[in-house]
C-alpha cells in the first residue's frame, strides 16, 4: 500500500455522487410496497384502513425522499405520485399472474402459495414495481429494484421490459428478460430462458434490441430467443433448447431436433468427474 492511497480513497469518495445506503432504500421500497399489496409479504399487517393510509404515507415518503436524492427533487412529488397511483393496477395485473401461475402448475396448492414461495411471481412482481420507476426515467432506482429480485430469484429481468397480463414464469432460475423485450398476455416462461440482443453495442442502446413475444405462447426451459426484430406469434410453442433468431408466424412450433443413436461399450461417453 503506497502512503498516497488515504488521498486517492477520500477522492473517490468525495467525487462519489449517489446518496448513501440506496441499495438498501430499493429494497426497503419493494419490501414496502409488496407488504403493502399483499399481506403475504408482511410480518405485522396494519388492521383498518387508517392503518393502510398510515402505510401508504410512509410509503410515498419513502419513494419521495429516494427519488429526490437521484434526480431533480422538483420531480420527485410528480414520480411518487405517479408510482402510488399506479399501485392498484400493478395489484391487479399481479393477482393475474400468481391466478396464471397457480391454473398452470399442477404442482401448486393455492394461489396464496405461489405468492409465498414462488420465484417466479416474486421477479414478476418486482418488475411491474420497478417498470413504474423506470417509465418516470428515474435515474439507477429502478435497476436497483431488479437486482435485488435478481439476487432472490435468479431471474434476470431489465425494468424496462414491458410485460402483459398473466405472465407466468415458472421454476425461473437462470431467465433474462432484456430492456426491450415486449411480451403479450397470457405467456407462459420455464426456466433458462433467454429474451435477448444479437449483438451488444453501445451505439445500439436506443434501439429495439429484444424480442417481441405474442400473446399465448408458451416458451420452454433453455430455449434462446434473440433480436430486436424477432416476433414469437401468438399462440406459438417454442421447445426446449431452442436458439431462435428469426420471426415465426402465429401458432407456430419450434423445436430442438435431437438425434438418437446407440451406444458401443468402447465409444468414450463415460466420465468420471
Amino acid at each position: 500500500m503506497t502512503a498516497a492511497f488515504p488521498d486517492e480513497i477520500d477522492a473517490a469518495r468525495r467525487a462519489h455522487r449517489f446518496p448513501p445506503h440506496l441499495r438498501e432504500r430499493a429494497e426497503l421500497i419493494v419490501r414496502q410496497s409488496l407488504r403493502l399489496l399483499f399481506p403475504h409479504f408482511g410480518a405485522v399487517v396494519a388492521s383498518g384502513p387508517d392503518g393502510v393510509r398510515v402505510e401508504l404515507e410512509q410509503l410515498s415518503r419513502l419513494v419521495r425522499e429516494t427519488v429526490a436524492s437521484l434526480s431533480d427533487a422538483s420531480r420527485a412529488g410528480s414520480v411518487t405520485s405517479t408510482y402510488m397511483a399506479a399501485l392498484p393496477a400493478v395489484r391487479d395485473a399481479l393477482q393475474a399472474d400468481a391466478e396464471a401461475l397457480a391454473s398452470g402448475d399442477p404442482a401448486a396448492g393455492s394461489v396464496d402459495e405461489v405468492i409465498l414461495a414462488y420465484p417466479g411471481f416474486l421477479a414478476v412482481a418486482v418488475h411491474r414495481l420497478a417498470h413504474v420507476v423506470y417509465q418516470c426515467h428515474v435515474p439507477l432506482l429502478p435497476r436497483l429494484m431488479s437486482e435485488w429480485a435478481h439476487g432472490e430469484t435468479g431471474i434476470d429481468m431489465h425494468p424496462g421490459a414491458v410485460v402483459g397480463h398473466g405472465f407466468a414464469i415458472d421454476h425461473g432460475t437462470g431467465v433474462v428478460i432484456g430492456e426491450t423485450t415486449v411480451i403479450g398476455d397470457r405467456v407462459r416462461v420455464y426456466q433458462g430462458v433467454t429474451l435477448g440482443a444479437m449483438a451488444v453495442h453501445k451505439r445500439l442502446a436506443n434501439r429495439k434490441r429484444h424480442p417481441t413475444i405474442g400473446d399465448d405462447v408458451v416458451i420452454y426451459a433453455n430455449a434462446t430467443i434473440l433480436g430486436g426484430d424477432t416476433i414469437v406469434g401468438r399462440g406459438s410453442v417454442i421447445g426446449g433448447n431452442v436458439w431462435l433468431t428469426h420471426s415465426v408466424p402465429p401458432a407456430s412450433v419450434v423445436l430442438f431436433e435431437s438425434a438418437v443413436t446407440t451406444r458401443t461399450p468402447d465409444d468414450g461417453l463415460e466420465f468420471h468427474i
